[in-house]
């Protein structure tokens, strides 16, 4: 199983990659760079969107996870919608399942989400939401890695001092909800 990995800070932390290759058994690429979002993936101009861009054209995934920049659904909705829509057609044409790696919103309490002007409900809220609208539009598989952030933060410290990042705790139970959801997917095939 080959698996590629587009996204930011947030999937490259703590060697979320190596980690989810060892609970799936399969080889994991990951294109990252920090703060980058799904549009910069499809421009063949950028460092970055050639690399991708060429990935997808040249080699075989069977699954491609995308990971939008951590506001991007909430404050460039249609920016997001058209990227994910761009990026699951091309990944599908080359015979590759997409999956859209739903992130968490910013920790409560923190001067990150205050700055932004939003509850920690709130983000959460609108985080998952546009997710879920963008997986059911394009026809994806969802990986509600935030929901799960949501459900254990109030319980379990999840997060890096910054209040945006993950920890490692948070970075495994990302992990674990990708795997999970490519086993399922996996179990449903046979």
């Amino acid at each position: 199983m080959r698996i590629l990995m587009l996204g930011n800070s947030l999937t490259a932390a703590n060697y979320m990659p190596q980690t989810l290759s060892a609970l799936t058994g399969g080889e994991v690429v990951s294109h990252t760079r920090g703060g980058a979002r799904l549009r910069e993936q499809l421009n063949p101009d950028t460092k970055l969107g050639a690399r991708t861009q060429a990935a997808l054209r040249d080699e075989h995934w069977d699954y491609v996870v995308l990971q939008e920049m951590s506001h991007g659904p909430i404050t460039a909705p249609q920016r997001f919608f058209s990227s994910v829509g761009q990026l699951c057609r091309q990944i599908r044409t080359r015979g590759a399942v997409p999956i859209l790696y739903a992130t968490w919103a910013y920790q409560e309490g923190s001067g990150k989400l205050a700055a932004k002007g939003w509850a920690y409900d709130e983000m959460a809220h609108h985080l998952s939401e546009a997710y879920r609208q963008a997986a059911q539009t394009y026809h994806a598989l969802l990986a509600p890695v935030g929901m799960q952030f949501y459900l254990l933060s109030p319980t379990k410290s999840l997060y890096a001092p910054d209040g945006i990042h993950p920890n490692e705790l948070g970075s495994r139970i990302a992990a674990q909800v990708i795997a999970a959801v490519i086993q399922q997917h996996e179990e449903n095939q046979l």
